[in-house]
């Protein structure tokens, strides 16, 4: 009950920071420091279960809150093709994402109360996550960016006149299908069911915030599929080899952390080679 009244006050408050009666900068600047502050209390609340519970239980939230920020990212990929699809502008975006992250944490609950109930029940379900992860990966890898999983009934679509409804019913199907992967990764760290739940929506409570942070660099970290590929496969692995090998929490957080960081690394410094060299040409 406690976790779920900070979610209502966080969701409330994440809806009043920013909008279009401020500018892009004010906005940008507001998301920056609200992204901030939702990974410091994500921090604190792992903490707050390490002490409560154990550090494993700890760890294993820090984990699971990682992987589901990470494959968050690509979500944000997909609301940037949905909205200039749409030809939705900043302000009406605020508005969208609102309403999509509110609708994400409904979903989100549903689905993992199934796959818990799933994995509780039936052992060999463990298989189907793990094969289904691996598939993901396989996609990702093969050079298929996050933008293919928008169907072509969506990309059909006429944008919006006066309602946000169509384009938050795509926000909320998309998220839908980057459920299907997401939360089978997370259940590849933790079976607790407190655990993959509230690491899971406090993933999702920044990520509106993270979309405006990180609009301008979406284009730019055009390798970061691959490292969530490579992510993903890691998980896979965890989750399929799990009765012959255990794989400390500890290592899958540096694992996780590895595999963003040079990723982020080498998509950035591959565009700054590629604006230096297209600024040497115009010169």
């Amino acid at each position: 009950m406690g976790f779920h009244a900070a979610v209502i006050v966080l969701v409330v408050v994440d809806s009043l920071l920013t909008g279009a009666y401020r500018s892009d900068k004010a906005n940008q600047r507001i998301a920056l420091a609200w992204t901030l502050a939702l990974f410091v209390a994500s921090g604190c609340f792992a903490a707050w279960i390490a002490r409560e519970d154990g550090h494993a239980l700890g760890l294993q939230w820090l984990a699971g809150y990682s992987i589901e920020t990470s494959l968050s990212i690509d979500n944000l990929f997909v609301f940037l093709v949905l909205f200039r699809g749409f030809g939705i502008d900043k302000g009406r975006q605020h508005r969208a994402l609102a309403w999509g992250v509110g609708g994400a944490i409904v979903l989100r609950a549903g689905f993992i109360v199934v796959g818990v109930t799933l994995l509780q029940h039936f052992e060999w379900i463990t298989w189907g996550f793990g094969l289904l992860l691996l598939y993901a990966a396989w996609k990702l890898l093969r050079g298929g960016s996050a933008k293919e999983v928008i169907p072509e009934w969506i990309r059909k679509l006429q944008p919006a006149k006066g309602s946000l409804l169509p384009v938050i019913l795509a926000v909320e199907f998309t998220d839908l299908l980057f459920a299907v992967d997401s939360i089978p990764a997370v259940l590849a760290i933790s079976r607790n069911p407190f655990i993959v739940y509230t690491s899971n929506i406090a993933a999702i409570l920044g990520l509106r915030s993270l979309y405006f942070v990180l609009s301008g660099l979406l284009d730019r970290l055009r390798y970061l599929h691959y490292g969530l590929g490579v992510l993903l496969a890691f998980v896979a692995f965890k989750m399929l080899a799990a009765h012959w090998v255990e794989i400390p929490i500890t290592v899958s957080l540096g694992v996780i952390a590895g595999i963003l960081i040079v990723c982020a690394a080498v998509s950035l410094i591959a565009g700054n080679r590629e604006q230096g060299s297209g600024i040497r040409k115009e010169n």
